[in-house]
């Protein structure tokens, strides 16, 4: 047990190495652009405070919405999609897996679970022992299951899924806004270094090095950034995209596609004052994933299929009477 525990406080620390990385590569970003470039290369007054006021919008924004990414605790799934004592004491005993999957069924009827295994079984995680809701998959980094799994970065040490998706995508905006607008104002003086129509001061290598390394971000990001809109806009995780989610009537990619703006607004929220700010907004809850009307009603069709049969059996035999009713009074009215 001793060396397993060392391995995983190991792995724990190891993980932050790449949030280390960032972090330095930032802090001195910052101090090339404030120090090196606003303060010791720029002369006119105007231009280093206008410079400085928007750097500094952008620089807290991206922050912000990275450590909200980082810190924000991965949602997972509430008891209510554990199996209840007796059930979870049958399904341990049971060596059959014909007659465990019954016992699930039994159990997700109550449930606002469409999604199936790639064999048609319901979907439950044997480590965390809960039955998953709808766009749910456990982290083996993490270590838990995690509500509307995307992937699990490790640039931010963290899952991004229900809890932090809009974080990141703000993230990734923001660090793109911060690196474009780097590149922009810097690139004048890294054509006059480059020119040597500035003298050769200590700046010079941050000036030239700021350049690079803010536009080689900047390209790296912008097309992670795109993919990711393009996302939110189908309403897709990453995980959905490579693999479709696989409902009663089988694989659907766009199963969990309610329009383009309610897309929107599950990851953004309602309130558009919000939609710029590192702050939980979304309309939904992580568990329950809104689904095409017709859908909805074709799961709650199956799940009570027995109560249907009699409601639909009860119909039939009322339309039978009515017409017995009323064939006695018809036939002598045309006679």
């Amino acid at each position: 047990m001793a060396p397993s525990h060392a391995v995983r406080c190991c792995q724990r620390g190891l993980s932050w190495i790449p949030v280390i990385f960032i972090n330095l590569v930032v802090c001195w970003s910052y101090y090339a652009y404030v120090v090196e470039l606003c303060i010791y290369t720029i002369a006119n007054t105007e231009e280093q405070v206008i410079y400085l006021i928007v750097f500094h919008v952008f620089f807290f924004m991206f922050i912000w919405s990275y450590w909200k990414t980082i810190i924000s605790k991965p949602a997972s799934p509430s008891k209510e999609f554990c199996l209840p004592k007796a059930d979870k004491e049958l399904y341990e005993k049971e060596e059959n897996p014909e007659a465990q999957q019954e016992i699930l069924k039994r159990v997700a009827r109550n449930l606002p679970v469409y999604t199936r295994t790639g064999s048609g079984a319901i979907r439950y995680c044997d480590h965390c022992q809960l039955i998953k809701p709808d766009r749910c998959h456990h982290c083996s980094t993490c270590d838990r299951c995690v509500l509307k799994m995307d992937h699990h970065c490790p640039w931010v040490n963290n899952c991004v899924g229900f809890s932090n998706y809009k974080f990141f995508v703000l993230f990734l905006a923001y660090s793109m806004l911060y690196c474009v607008y780097i590149a922009a104002t810097v690139l004048q003086y890294f054509i006059k270094f480059w020119t040597n129509h500035l003298p050769d001061t200590h700046a010079k290598f941050h000036v030239l090095f700021l350049f690079f390394v803010a536009t080689m971000f900047f390209i790296s990001i912008l097309s992670l950034f795109s993919y990711h809109l393009w996302l939110v806009g189908k309403n897709r995780t990453t995980i959905e995209a490579f693999r479709a989610p696989v409902f009663r009537n089988g694989p659907d990619k766009n199963g969990f596609t309610v329009g383009f703006r309610k897309n929107v607004t599950q990851v953004f929220g309602d309130q558009k004052k919000c939609w710029c700010l590192p702050l939980y907004s979304s309309t939904v809850d992580g568990q329950t994933n809104p689904r095409p009307l017709s859908e909805s009603q074709n799961h709650l069709l199956g799940n009570n299929m027995h109560s249907e049969e009699q409601k639909d059996s009860s119909p039939v035999n009322i339309g039978t009477s009515t017409l017995s009713i009323h064939t006695p009074h018809i036939c002598p009215r045309t006679l």
